[in-house]
């Protein structure tokens, strides 16, 4: 099967690290192309917080993630439209993905609220009454115009019954169906379907052959990282990953700490995204070889260099620990740039030493050799 001639965005496969079956390749999209493993800044707002989109690429950063929902209540699908899109809107030149908003909603919904139909809510701008279904969905993200598009799905909560998870999945994958005939770009824009199944093996195996047997560009995992224990985690990936096509790029959807990555990619994920960077970096947290440092804490405020001596990101060459503390003490809004530039900057190079590892057959080695140092 030729990929490229399929589908705006498919996958290059390049090596299979022979000590744990990771896999390292190459994604392309309509803009532009990217390694994997690949870790994706999230823009929820058309925007990486506190960062500019030239900041971003010169991390290294060639794709990167918005939020159908947030675009949708403000500013409007149709605004972006307007302008051009969501790359014109924003001025990002890379490869953009957007997620499909259910996140979002469901977490603004009540159980009552969730039917067949689509999913009822109010904004959490003004509280207007909404209702967000598989059509609306792919609608406002076809207007958005990013070059990855997920479909509309049911993310189970945890915990939750076997029975509920089920019927959650199968819907899921009817919701699948409706996205597909919706989808009014597939020339310019990828289609990935979501494998739902809660925490339970059986399920996430139903939920993968089910959303596999749509022949679509991506495919991706959600409903994980939600709370579980990350065992539990590891567990439903092993019964999940093994279903998803080797040719197409598989997508670990909210997951971004160090550990959920390099694991991640032990078991062949490609692709993953969080805001965790940016999240702890505005709360003067930041991430190190030898695991989080909170920058504002006493002992800092001497402590003269860099966040990390061997970085070599913008951040660690020209700023000191003592001087990013006294930033944060101050509330300057540059202290807390600067701590989500050197997190972004972390875990794009941490993907960087991945892909390397996985090059060189020893993803592993590095594994242990980083969760020793980080203190896992």
């Amino acid at each position: 099967m030729n990929n490229q001639s399929k589908a705006p965005v498919y996958y290059e496969h390049i090596h299979t690290c022979k000590q744990t079956g990771a896999r390292l390749g190459r994604v392309h999209t309509p803009h532009g192309s990217f390694m994997t493993p690949e870790f994706m800044p999230v823009g929820t707002q058309a925007t990486v917080k506190g960062m500019s989109p030239d900041e971003v690429a010169g991390m290294g950063a060639n794709i990167i993630l918005s939020n159908t929902y947030h675009l949708y209540m403000r500013p409007g699908s149709d605004i972006v439209a307007e302008a051009g899109g969501l790359h014109r809107f924003m001025n990002w030149n890379g490869a953009i993905l957007t997620d499909s908003g259910g996140f979002q909603v469901f977490s603004l919904a009540k159980p009552k609220d969730i039917t067949e139909d689509g999913v009822k809510f109010k904004s959490h701008i003004d509280g207007s009454k909404h209702i967000l279904t598989p059509e609306k969905s792919i609608q406002v993200q076809n207007d958005l115009g990013a070059d990855i598009i997920m479909a509309f799905d049911e993310c189970t909560p945890w915990p939750a019954t076997h029975d509920y998870a089920k019927r959650s999945l199968e819907r899921t994958t009817r919701w699948l169906e409706r996205c597909i005939a919706t989808h009014a770009n597939p020339q310019n824009q990828a289609l990935f379907g979501i494998i739902q199944g809660g925490m339970y093996p059986d399920l996430r195996q139903q939920s993968a052959k089910e959303i596999t047997s749509f022949d679509l560009p991506g495919f991706a995992i959600g409903g994980l990282s939600v709370g579980e224990p990350g065992e539990l985690m590891y567990e439903m990936l092993d019964a999940t990953v093994p279903l998803m096509p080797q040719d197409k790029p598989r997508y670990l959807m909210g997951v971004g700490s160090p550990d959920y990555l390099i694991e991640g990619a032990i078991r062949g994920i490609d692709m993953f995204d969080c805001v965790l960077p940016t999240r702890i970096g505005r709360n003067g947290t930041v991430l190190t070889k030898e695991g989080r440092m909170i920058v504002r804490d006493a002992k800092f405020a001497r402590q003269f260099i860099p966040i990390e001596e061997d970085c070599d990101c913008y951040v660690c060459r020209n700023y000191t620990r003592a001087y990013i503390r006294h930033l944060l003490k101050a509330k300057e809004m540059f202290g807390l740039r600067l701590c989500s530039w050197h997190n972004i900057h972390f875990l794009l190079k941490l993907m960087e030493k991945v892909r390397e590892a996985i090059a060189n057959d020893r993803l592993m080695d590095f594994r242990n050799e980083f969760f020793e140092r980080f203190g896992y």
